[in-house]
């Protein structure tokens, strides 16, 4: 029986687990979302949200705790400038968790788990490059349309 065993040992002692662990909370807290498998995933879910947290109370206990968890002072000062102020008005679930289905190599579950909203980073970024490929191939017909006018003009004029 698994009685008062709340976490997944995830395959690693502790010392291993724990620096894993804090490693996927902040690069995934530094680009809002991360593949990677499902046991990990949840796992770093309530991690992460406590981290958002912390970002909401904003003081200086918070701030360092916060930078003892996290490994870079740069995503720390993400989640208080950033992350923690986007969720101001939410009393937690601000990540989600989407099931991919079966890694080819192995077999392991895969999921992706991202901030709420982040999908939205992403839709713009992909708005972003068909709005550039767009403006390219209408300078393209522009300048090809020039040249088979000056083509013309040069033909009438001979």
């Amino acid at each position: 029986m698994r009685h008062r065993n709340a976490h997944r040992k995830l395959s690693r002692n502790t010392s291993h687990r724990r620096a894993l662990l804090r490693n996927l909370v902040t690069d995934f807290l530094d680009h809002g979302r991360l593949m990677t498998t499902l046991p990990k995933a949840k796992e770093i879910r309530p991690l992460a949200e406590k981290m958002i947290t912390l970002g909401k109370r904003d003081n200086l206990h918070a701030r360092r705790q916060l930078q003892a968890f996290l490994l870079r002072e740069a995503v720390a000062k993400k989640v208080f400038d950033t992350i923690a102020p986007r969720f101001a008005d939410r009393n937690g679930g601000y990540s989600r968790i989407i099931k991919l289905g079966n890694r080819k190599g192995d077999g392991a579950d895969l999921a992706i788990i991202e901030l709420l909203g982040s999908e939205l980073e992403v839709k713009k970024a992909e708005r972003a490059e068909k709005d550039k490929e767009k403006q390219t191939k209408q300078a393209g017909k522009e300048k090809k349309e020039e040249k088979e006018e000056k083509e013309e003009k040069e033909e009438k004029e001979e």
